[in-house]
């Protein structure tokens, strides 16, 4: 299986429990690795065969930017399916961090791992 990736994409959204959280977009910043096979594109050196990353970054400007979660958590889990949900993608490794939280840290966030429905286990892991 092969990787496509997407680094340092960087979204403004409403995130956060703080009530001040709730009042102002934050920026977020999301790493993406997609496991998909590029052999097909590589082969007839053509778009329509391809993974389009410029249409997966699109959609997450789309989904992330209008989303209202409270918790990193919430927001990475529903990213993720929706980004299995909608792109030829088998597996993929989500990092979504908040950089500079009021709470002091440089930077928060979460890495998951999410494979496709079939054959998963419980925390959809291939």
């Amino acid at each position: 299986m092969d990787t496509v990736f997407i680094r340092g994409l960087e979204i403004a959204t409403l995130i956060g429990v703080a009530e001040w959280e709730r009042q102002v977009e934050q920026t977020v910043v999301i790493n993406l690795e997609l496991a998909t096979d590029i052999t097909p594109a590589a082969a007839a050196d053509d778009l329509r065969d391809a993974l389009d990353y410029s249409a997966v970054s699109q959609r997450l400007r789309e989904f992330v930017g209008a989303s209202t979660f409270q918790l990193v958590e919430t927001l990475a889990e529903r990213t993720a399916q929706m980004i299995l949900d909608e792109f030829p993608v088998q597996r993929l490794r989500l990092e979504l961090a908040k950089p500079r939280p009021r709470s002091g840290g440089h930077t928060v966030g979460v890495i998951i791992e999410r494979g496709a429905p079939s054959g998963e286990d419980d925390h959809g892991v291939r």
